[in-house]
């Protein structure tokens, strides 16, 4: 049966018969994804997280999702099968039409964040920002300013921020299966509250050092005398390389070196995966010599993106918030990211604090952390960044996707293990 799952926050994801009614009409509840995440594995991460350890601990900030999963077996272009979808995050809500200050980098640009030109200019962010996969960027801008004409009083244009990175390994990528009726669905079903993770929204499809990736999420708390203030971030992970994959100092991607992508099906119609290996039931496969045919294990490794959204009550200004947005590769370099040539990285940070601040009413005055005091929030940054991407290889589940080819989700118990022997257990620190 054809289905797209849409998720509002703090509830299970919807399943959609797409078939038959518009993706956002009809629901029912469905088993959430895997539940330890990064802490309650008693992995060692520093700093306080907040209520929900999400981005939508910063208080206004929500997120939705539209998740496609549908078909399977060999890939027939435009009719799948299907795994993508879309993610929103708004930095004041569904009904916040107040403009934030906002900065945004990148690591290395192979990838795309539309409107950011006007970010860099005006030091602002006008509305959501969205994640999807690379070839939906455009119908997502699209249906974006189609939302907004519909529920923003005094609309005249907009540049959204549309984000991607590539899930072609697993989804039909070139079927163009995210329509508007997707993108309707992840914004009006946005919310604050707890986060879903992992095979969710735009990073349904999508790998992470070698692992199913996907969307994670994590939030830090500031001491009292460093302001008290809240920073979160959300990840779209699809990035690394495998043996470079570190968690918490502890060397994982070489200790793991099985559990490697494969073929279920027959050899894949699409010539770069060609040479995989088969998915041998009971066995896991385990990592060819990246010298092996293309498309084999180890081969383009580091081919991928992770988009970072960096959201803080902090008042900061747009120079700030290109700081910050800076930091975020600190916290990808923890986990083994290089910002390779073929990797699409790139983050935007806002900040909610400064209301009204953009609005055409006259003189603005505005409030600025000294800049003498912005440590603490680029070691939050760091911190949250490493426990989002983390959370998000947690939460993903084993993926078999287009052409019968199979991404494995990172072992919960083999990672305990792993921590365990370089003494990394709950409660050590680095």
């Amino acid at each position: 049966m054809a289905v797209a799952a849409v998720t509002r926050l703090g509830m299970a994801l919807l399943l959609v018969a797409l078939s038959a009614v518009p993706a956002n009409l009809l629901a029912q509840r469905v088993p959430a994804r895997r539940g330890e995440r990064a802490r309650a594995l008693g992995i060692p991460l520093e700093g306080v997280p907040g209520r929900h350890n999400a981005i939508t601990d910063v208080a206004g900030v929500e997120v939705g999702y539209a998740t496609l999963i549908r078909g399977a077996g060999r890939l027939v272009v435009g009719r799948g099968p299907v795994r993508t979808g879309v993610t929103a995050v708004f930095p004041r809500g569904r009904t916040g039409s107040d403009s934030v200050f906002a900065g945004w980098f990148t690591l290395n640009g192979n990838g795309e964040m539309t409107g950011t030109t006007w970010v860099e200019e005006s030091g602002r962010l006008d509305g959501p920002v969205l994640i999807t996969n690379t070839h939906s960027v455009g119908v997502v801008r699209d249906a974006t300013i189609g939302w907004m004409t519909r529920h923003r009083p005094g609309f005249l244009w907009a540049l959204p921020i549309v984000a991607e990175t590539y899930d072609g390994m697993l989804n039909d990528a070139e079927g163009f299966h995210v329509t508007r009726e997707h993108v309707f669905a992840a914004l009006d079903g946005a919310a604050s509250g707890p986060v879903a993770e992992g095979n969710v929204g735009g990073g349904t499809g999508m790998n992470c050092h070698g692992f199913k990736g996907g969307t994670g999420t994590a939030s830090r708390v500031l001491e009292g005398d460093a302001g008290g203030y809240t920073v979160g971030v959300l990840v779209q992970c699809n990035y690394g390389q495998r043996r470079l994959l570190s968690i918490a100092g502890v060397p994982v991607g070489r200790e793991i070196t099985d559990l490697v992508r494969c073929r279920a099906g027959a050899e894949p119609s699409r010539g770069w995966l060609r040479g995989l290996p088969a998915c041998a039931e009971g066995a896991a496969p385990r990592r060819r010599s990246s010298n092996g045919p293309a498309g084999a294990p180890g081969e383009g490794e580091g081919l991928g993106s992770i988009i970072i959204v960096v959201a803080t009550d902090a008042p900061l200004l747009p120079h700030q918030l290109k700081r910050v947005a800076t930091r975020a590769s600190l916290g990808v370099g923890r986990m083994g990211g290089l910002g390779e040539n073929g990797s699409g990285d790139i983050f935007i940070a806002f900040s909610t604090a400064n209301a009204r601040a953009a609005a055409d009413t006259g003189l603005a005055t505005v409030a600025m952390l000294p800049n003498d005091r912005i440590n603490p929030i680029f070691e939050a940054t760091v911190q949250a960044v490493e426990e989002a991407i983390v959370n998000a290889m947690l939460a993903a589940e084993t993926m078999t996707g287009a052409d019968d080819v199979r991404a494995y989700a990172l072992p919960h118990g083999r990672l305990r293990e792993v921590m365990r022997k370089y003494g990394r257990g709950a409660g050590e620190t680095r």
